[in-house]
């Protein structure tokens, strides 16, 4: 899928149409890790002029089976950049398919609450929700939305993110 289809792109051109008094800076790489985001966050932070973060990051980590407290560690750190430079955080749920067994994906699932929770920061909810049970949403892999599901994820990610603001 092309950026320009992709529910970031789709969400700042009715932003700009809206004349809304945020835009979104997509900073988001295929395949990142907690780790990554943490090592990228210094140079995306210096070239960009910040009022939120949104954190979406850890189910790459997850579906490599990266211990939970690892993950929790780093997404603490992303939020201690940010709380740095003034920034305020929001942080997305993410889940990961059930195959992991019940242990893992509970450890896992109570990282996003637990970073929330010691940051104070709000959590949102796992936005490819309202598009995952549906498979024609979903690309072959079960855990990527497709193109056509793009538009209902801008839709929303918009709802979410008024809300949270």
């Amino acid at each position: 899928m092309q950026e320009k289809d992709g529910w970031v792109v789709l969400l700042n051109n009715q932003l700009e149409t809206e004349n809304a008094s945020y835009r979104i800076i997509n900073a988001s790489i295929s395949g990142e890790t907690t780790g990554g985001g943490l090592a990228r966050l210094p140079g995306i932070l210096a070239k960009n002029d910040i009022d939120y973060l949104l954190i979406e990051l850890g189910g790459n980590d997850g579906l490599r089976g990266f211990p939970p407290k690892l993950i929790e560690n780093n997404l603490l750190q992303i939020i201690e950049l940010a709380h740095a430079k003034n920034i305020k955080v929001l942080i997305s749920k993410v889940r990961i398919p059930p195959n992991y067994g019940p242990r893992y994906s509970k450890m896992f699932s109570d990282v996003f609450s637990n970073v929330a929770t010691q940051s104070n920061s709000p959590l949102l909810p796992f936005f490819i929700e309202v598009v995952a049970t549906d498979p024609s949403l979903m690309q072959g892999d079960g855990i990527h939305p497709t193109k056509e599901a793009q538009p209902i994820l801008a839709k929303e990610m918009k709802a979410i993110i008024d809300k949270a603001l």
